[in-house]
């Protein structure tokens, strides 16, 4: 669960962030009669981003096992693809993050205010439900209760602390908090992106893969082992890690590739910026 909470606690911070952004701003340019179309916007996202997940887990449901497997890898490598492409960008771009929201703020608050603000609450708030989709849908497709439940704490908790930050003064150091968790987020990538790789072996069989497809090594530990990936301890470390019993050549070269890039990438992007 501490995956799931992870991710659902930094895609919602993030749109609370935003919003927080847009109303702070608009409270202190004196135009706090405009907040309602915010709150319009937040909350027609957060509609659509329910439906959507609910309609991919009820279409997931319909597919054939040998399809889900094909599923579950594609949007493991997408999610992937989409979680580094955000670390990237909150590398790159967060410090004028706030900077560049009141700059768009302000440009359609004295322009069309009713529409400009609503669409841009909503975008806001529906790429970050989006994102959750697809980085939660592999862990809800594993473990479908731990997945909920990491994803309903991680709001409340991302939600009170947006709240602490905004209207309570609450002192917080933001980069620094992106910083830690980007590096907890790209370890979590790395194993997603071996865990795709897996699903799609499985999906056209190890032969087709030649050496790749065999197993780089069988921990050999039972599926009741507390330390089996799927057991108590075992499966937070699957999680957070991408931790298995046994993992393919090409699951373990994929994996150890992506840490190898993103996370000294990472450090060096924020170390840059100091």
């Amino acid at each position: 669960m501490l995956g799931q909470y992870l991710i659902a606690f930094r895609e919602v911070l993030e749109a609370a962030l935003i919003t927080s952004f847009v109303l702070a701003y608009l409270a202190r340019t004196g135009r706090s009669s405009l907040s309602r179309y915010v709150w319009y916007g937040v909350l027609s996202a957060t509609a659509a981003s329910v439906f959507l997940g609910a309609a991919v887990w009820f279409g997931y449901g319909t597919l054939s096992e040998s399809v889900q497997q094909l599923f579950e890898g594609v949007s493991a490598l997408m999610a992937v693809a989409v979680l580094t492409t955000m670390i990237y960008w909150m590398a790159t771009k967060g410090r004028e993050f706030r900077a560049e929201v009141e700059h768009r703020v302000e440009a359609m608050a004295t322009r069309s205010a009713t529409f400009g603000l609503v669409s841009f609450a909503f975008v806001a708030v529906f790429r970050e439900g989006l994102e959750t989709v697809l980085f939660l849908m592999p862990f809800l497709v594993a473990d479908a209760a731990a997945t909920i439940a990491g994803l309903l704490l991680g709001t409340l908790t991302s939600l009170v602390l947006a709240y602490a930050i905004f209207f309570v003064g609450m002192k917080i150091n933001v980069k620094r908090f992106f910083y830690f968790s980007s590096i907890l987020l790209v370890l979590l990538a790395g194993g997603l992106a071996g865990y795709g790789i897996h699903e799609l072996i499985e999906y056209t069989g190890s032969a087709s893969w030649g050496l790749l497809g065999h197993y780089a090594y069988n921990l050999s530990i039972p599926s009741d082992s507390v330390l089996h990936h799927k057991g108590v301890v075992g499966s937070v470390f699957a999680v957070m890690f991408g931790y298995t019993v046994k993992a393919e050549w090409a699951r373990v070269i994929i994996h150890i590739s992506y840490l190898a890039v993103a996370l000294p990438l990472v450090v060096w992007m924020y170390r840059r910026k100091r």
